[in-house]
């Protein structure tokens, strides 16, 4: 079975060859993403494995169909980057990878909240230039601290659970409670209008749909309360930027950490260091001190890697075989 592999990295080339040694896949790697330009190059392919920023609206299904492509195959979680109507009356199947390793974004996100809380990249930078001064290096205890969890799938659990073993109070919000969950472990559900005011700590871990699309806006950022840290490594576009930017401007937050951003395409996973970014809103932010960015990186670990090359190669080699697909992969309009 023929597979047009896009937005390939090193990374992703080593665990899919390691997955795919016995070649019952052929498996063609471009570097580039997938889009109505590119999508003339998975002539002959019946399937695509393709990444966040690969954008499969109607346009790009109706061509990929038109070339022989049977299945989308998201090395991801997320898949608001395909149309999933069109996909569907063109009958191309969409599966993805619902849970290649919780924990490796959850300890991404706590690896942020440290790194803002102690200024541990500030301090890093400082003491390669032989500046070893502590002001402005001043952080916080998080014991007795509250940490608004928002969303409580997978990842939003392990979060709150590491943030409790902190001794921080966890409240959450989600609009389908696990109330079991929150029970033994001590966690209060609440609106967002009532999270966002007593949380020192707001995370976010929930997927992007048109409800949570600028869930963070400018009226949400005035009921935060002042000082606190803002963290997504969930999807960038949970947040207004423009509205990110008036807040730290006015000095309401202490913090914010991002391992996504509302527009990455062509910057995250890129190396720009010879050319600068043209995006002015993420050239402001990560201007600000107190600004700590990270390239979508959350899942980047031996064990995660593994997972997405594991589930997305059995996938695709069980529908070669006319088998169905691992249960919970697959992704449908409904």
């Amino acid at each position: 079975m023929k597979v047009a592999f896009y937005d390939a990295k090193p990374y992703d080339r080593e665990f899919f060859e390691e997955q795919n040694s016995n070649n019952s896949l052929e498996i063609n790697y471009h570097s580039f993403r997938l889009s109505i330009k590119t999508a003339s190059t998975s002539r002959g392919c019946e399937a695509v494995c393709v990444f966040v920023n690969d954008a499969l609206d109607l346009s790009c299904l109706e061509e990929l169909a038109k070339l022989g492509v049977k299945v989308v195959a998201l090395r991801c979680a997320g898949f608001n980057n395909v149309d999933l109507t069109a996909a569907s009356s063109l009958k191309i199947h969409v599966v993805r990878v619902p849970a290649y390793s919780p924990h490796a974004v959850a300890e991404h996100a706590i690896a942020l909240v440290h790194s803002l809380n102690r200024r541990i990249h500030r301090a890093y930078n400082r003491v390669r230039e032989h500046n070893f001064s502590l002001n402005g290096l001043v952080g916080h205890d998080m014991h007795g601290k509250t940490a608004g969890i928002v969303g409580t799938g997978r990842i939003g659990k392990l979060t709150a659970q590491i943030l409790k073993g902190y001794g921080m109070r966890i409240i959450a919000c989600d609009p389908y409670p696990d109330a079991h969950w929150a029970d033994q472990n001590e966690i209060d559900y609440l609106p967002l209008e009532d999270l966002l005011p007593q949380s020192h700590l707001v995370s976010l871990h929930t997927p992007l749909t048109p409800d949570t699309h600028h869930l963070i806006d400018d009226e949400a950022l005035d009921l935060m309360m002042t000082g606190a840290y803002l963290v997504n490594t969930s999807r960038g576009k949970l947040i207004n930027t423009r509205a990110l930017i008036g807040a730290l401007k006015r000095k309401k937050l202490g913090g914010v950490a991002l391992d996504v951003y509302e527009i990455e395409e062509g910057i995250f996973f890129e190396d720009l260091s010879q050319d600068g970014i043209n995006d002015d809103e993420l050239a402001r932010l990560i201007s600000f001190p107190n600004v700590l960015v990270t390239s979508h990186q959350g899942f980047l670990t031996v064990e995660a890697l593994s997972e997405i090359s594991r589930v997305t190669c059995t996938n695709l080699t069980r529908f070669e075989n006319g088998e169905p697909f691992l249960e919970g992969t697959v992704v449908t309009a409904d």
